[in-house]
């Protein structure tokens, strides 16, 4: 299933702004954004979005993009879902350097070309244009020689499409993919088997099995960073509220006392 036609038009969908932004994130500066999801709002631009330069995992599927010109300034996205838009290029994510994963499944990519934009991102592992649990493909996917040329085009893919193409275990994904063309009815065979059995449904909603984004190194070290700055803080108050206490002591006491017996 291709993505979903007659989306609303640009001028009546919902464009990125930093209330938005602010609202989804629970952030004041854009800049301190690093976990973003803003799936399915209806989005047809991407608006300031490129403001929130420390971005590392990003959710933006679901809406109505066509274009992702605002994400070329943001160098530390990591994580990328634009899946279920209406994008015939990727072109800005050529400057997404430290891109590790992107599932762009659910748009209007027609063939390698492309996907040329994404040859320099030597951090790209996992890469999805196809999801057939959630009935999403880019017409690229048709082709038959489709996995062949991406691979090509990308050798550093480790997962294409929910399969591992390389590395541990990637051996058994390919025998999985000989038996499937082996056991396929050859049109031209009058002895062939009759009609394929209908494609297995889904039996859970889309999304349904997605873990929640990896903890990012960058954000365990924030979280650190401000817990020890309010450690410090208590620290801090208590050694003044001591201080307080010991000069209030001093004040009440009378000159002497200390050293004074007295005998009832």
């Amino acid at each position: 299933m291709e993505p979903r036609g007659e989306k609303s038009g640009e001028a009546d969908g919902v464009h990125v702004t930093p209330q938005l932004l602010k609202a989804h994130s629970g952030e004041f500066a854009l800049e301190s954004i690093l976990l973003l999801k803003l799936r399915g709002l209806g989005l047809v631009g991407l608006g300031c979005l490129g403001d929130c330069l420390g971005l590392e995992w990003l959710d933006l599927s679901g809406n109505a993009l066509t274009q992702l010109g605002p994400l070329a300034s943001l160098r530390q996205l990591a994580v990328l879902n634009v899946a279920d838009n209406r994008l015939t290029n990727l072109e800005p994510l050529a400057a997404c350097e430290n891109l590790q994963r992107l599932n762009a499944a659910g748009n209007l990519l027609a063939g390698p070309a492309q996907l040329q934009c994404l040859v320099g991102l030597r951090g790209l592992e996992r890469l999805r244009l196809r999801d057939p649990l959630a009935r999403l493909s880019n017409p690229l996917c048709t082709s038959p020689c489709y996995w062949a040329s991406v691979r090509e085009l990308l050798p550093g893919l480790k997962v294409l499409d929910g399969e591992r193409v390389s590395g541990r275990g990637s051996d058994f994904y390919q025998l999985c993919r000989d038996l499937d063309s082996s056991l396929s009815p050859d049109p031209g065979d009058p002895g062939a088997p009759g009609p394929r059995p209908a494609e297995a449904q889904p039996w859970v909603e889309p999304g349904y099995w997605e873990a929640w984004p990896p903890r990012s190194s960058s954000i365990l070290e924030e979280a650190c960073r401000q817990f020890q700055d309010t450690l410090q803080e208590c620290h801090d108050l208590d050694r003044q509220a001591r201080d307080s206490l010991a000069q209030a002591a001093r004040a009440l006491s009378p000159a002497g006392a200390a050293a004074t017996s007295f005998v009832f």
